[in-house]
């Protein structure tokens, strides 16, 4: 059975989720209303991670008077041995941040418009402003892009867009502009917060070669591995609880929230870390 529950140093057990996604990315909630979801589902300590943006903190800032532990949070786009990896940065200074935010915010435009030409070659007119009107002011990403697919009746669903033009591997997945991963760890760094692998069970890699990134992850300063999250059984969260301790990273959980109707990645509906596993909570800064 899954438990949403998960130990900190002191024994009181925390729900911790470091990993979720408001409408400023990819998400469909606003930033105040996934907010008040956490709250409701009693999520102790909360990091919003959307794409390459720190844009949801301005609508929800200041946090002195919220009854959970808020957590800057972002998740960077990168490339590691032409793979796309997403390394989730927690507990830096927004502000700090910004100069990252704006050159992954250009790279982002950039393939956008790239995007947006393709799916126009694919008969979708207007592609890039109508996926602008889905994004409702956010940079458009793959998943925008994949809502206008549906829509425009290319695909029956987001699923199969992803499957068969969006996804890794196919001529979607524009990966150019990206910051190699040891870019992004340092500008974490710099900005004072933790780098964390994110959900490294999706980069569908064999254990060697997660092993190959977590070892140059290390070598660039990376602190922490989403151990528990959406996607992950008994059997690879022990695994991946294994890789941390062995590495000495810190655990992360997080559900990777985007709507409330997907039900089985809900705020806070996440396994506890496996024993073994120090919370990386319990080393970053708390914006309240």
């Amino acid at each position: 059975m899954i438990t949403t529950e998960s130990n900190n140093a002191n024994g009181r057990y925390v729900n911790a989720d470091l990993h979720c996604h408001t409408n400023q990315s990819d998400g469909t909630l606003p930033p105040d209303e996934l907010l008040a979801r956490a709250i409701a589902q009693k999520v102790d300590i909360l990091s919003i991670t959307d794409h390459d943006t720190t844009a949801a903190y301005d609508a929800i800032l200041p946090a002195e008077t919220l009854p959970l532990k808020l957590v800057s949070g972002i998740e960077l786009s990168t490339q590691w041995a032409g793979v796309a990896v997403h390394i989730v940065g927690l507990g830096f200074d927004i502000e700090a941040m910004a100069p990252t935010v704006a050159s992954q915010g250009n790279v982002r435009w950039q393939r956008a418009e790239k995007l947006g030409a393709l799916l126009e070659r694919k008969g979708i007119a207007d592609a890039l402003n109508r996926t602008m009107d889905i994004a409702q002011g956010a940079v458009p990403g793959r998943l925008h892009f994949a809502r206008l697919c549906v829509s425009a009746g290319l695909f029956a669903t987001e699923a199969d867009a992803f499957k068969k033009l969006l996804g890794a591997g196919k001529p979607g997945d524009i990966k150019s502009g990206w910051p190699e991963m040891e870019q992004a760890v340092h500008w974490i760094q710099d900005a004072g917060g933790i780098a964390v692998v994110a959900h490294p069970h999706k980069y569908g890699m064999t254990n060697s070669k997660l092993k190959r990134l977590l070892d140059d992850f290390v070598d660039a300063g990376g602190r922490g591995l989403e151990v528990s999250g959406t996607g992950t059984d008994n059997q690879k969260r022990q695994y991946l609880a294994q890789l941390a301790i062995q590495y000495g990273l810190l655990g992360s959980r997080g559900s990777d929230f985007h709507s409330p109707q997907q039900q089985w990645c809900d705020l806070g509906r996440v396994a506890a870390l496996p024993d073994g596993v120090d919370p990386v909570w319990n080393h970053v800064e708390f914006l309240n």
